[in-house]
């Protein structure tokens, strides 16, 4: 190779490094235009604000037999699920949808009607601890039959027909 080759080859190496450089570099300093930028817009902060639902508007009747029908419901889910031997969590969420529902029975009904629901609440209540405490659903069987009594007697007790002049 001749002198002239090495020094076309170091021009165009110069060349090259020269126009990196500056591409790179550009107008901006170096660390700026490799940074990530900010964000512009400010994001609002979003404010919840908790509405309760009404509903339709439900006479007390209309929600007498609505809870009164999720009860019966929930309770025959608990006599079967002992039939079955399901779950212990299953007979315990059973259980409390069946209190929680005659609950909001005995918000609409008057005094007297409550302290006669608070008996079987009570014994529903005793039923959802033994039912806690029969981890091995060694019970089932008297579990079962206090459910379907608790069930009887409520249905007598308080069916519309019996309870409609209680409701407040």
């Amino acid at each position: 190779m001749n002198f002239l080759d090495m020094r076309i080859r170091q021009i165009i190496c110069y060349v090259f490094v020269f126009w990196f450089l500056a591409s790179t570099l550009g107008c901006e300093a170096f660390v700026r235009k490799f940074t990530r930028k900010k964000k512009t817009q400010v994001e609002e902060e979003m404010v919840l604000e908790p509405e309760e639902f009404k509903g339709p508007g439900l006479s007390k009747e209309q929600l007498y037999r609505q809870y009164f029908l999720f009860w019966k419901s929930w309770q025959s889910e608990l006599i079967e699920s002992f039939l079955q031997a399901r779950s212990q969590k299953k007979k315990l969420d059973c259980a409390q949808q069946a209190i929680d529902n005659l609950n909001n029975l005995r918000a609409i009904l008057n005094t007297e009607a409550q302290t006669k629901l608070d008996v079987y609440i009570g014994q529903l209540k005793n039923l959802k601890h033994q039912i806690e405490n029969d981890s091995y659903n060694t019970h089932n069987i008297g579990n079962r039959q206090i459910a379907e009594r608790i069930k009887m007697n409520v249905l007598r007790d308080f069916s519309w027909q019996k309870i409609k002049d209680s409701i407040i």
